[in-house]
């Protein structure tokens, strides 16, 4: 089953180190739980830390691996070593890469795409047809330095008002216990994906921030 929507709003909380964020997501009601597969991250996991922490995600939860552009060797690592449900591809990996990857290992794939306009939305569909899920999140200007996620920006939600596609999707871009309940019903999004939101600084995830963001959520 690949499907990450249904009639309660899907939570990923991603970026997870700690056991302790792992507890909180799980007592909150998040869904799915994210991996930092990316070197230069502040919420990147070593393969051994993963491997630990993947094993302690509960039955009905999900552990995502996010990579960005990542090569054979890097994904063949961490895939036979880290028990994951999905692999969340974050870079500029084309739709024939998304392909390629996902029949090499036979674990369903969400491709993000960044989104600053509405003619963001035009490289939908290449993705759609070789994606199992979507994932929308902000495109930051060029001459500004970020990550690929997880820089706690927002986009113009409006861009995704009343779009339907027939992938399950999720939105992610600075969302937080203020706007989550705004984001959500400007998008119509059934799943989200928060990093940033719930952190005292980068990369270190607050249970206390956990529990109040997913508290929320259970009423939307």
């Amino acid at each position: 089953m690949t499907h990450l929507e249904g009639m309660r709003l899907t939570v990923k909380i991603c970026g997870i180190r700690t056991p302790d964020a792992i507890a909180a997501a799980s007592e909150g009601g998040a869904r799915a739980v994210g991996f930092v597969f990316y070197p230069k991250s502040p919420r990147a996991v070593s393969v051994e830390l993963a491997a630990t922490l993947a094993r302690m995600v509960p039955t009905g939860m999900r552990a995502i691996g996010l990579f960005v552009d990542p090569d054979e060797e890097y994904l063949e690592s961490i895939v036979s070593q880290v028990p994951l449900d999905v692999l969340q591809l974050h870079g500029a990996e084309s739709p024939e890469r998304v392909a390629e990857i996902r029949a090499a290992y036979g674990i369903p794939v969400m491709k993000a795409v960044r989104v600053a306009t509405a003619a963001d939305l035009e490289q939908v569909p290449p993705y759609e047809a070789v994606a199992d899920m979507l994932l929308f999140d902000a495109k930051l200007p060029a001459n500004v330095a970020a990550l690929p996620g997880g820089n706690g920006v927002p986009f113009d939600w409006s861009i995704l008002a009343g779009r339907r596609w027939d992938r399950p999707w999720m939105l992610s871009g600075g969302l937080n216990v203020d706007n989550l309940a705004e984001a959500v019903a400007e998008t119509g999004a059934r799943a989200v994906d928060v990093s940033s939101g719930v952190e005292t600084r980068p990369g270190l995830k607050d249970p206390a921030r956990i529990r109040s963001l997913l508290a929320v959520a259970a009423d939307l």
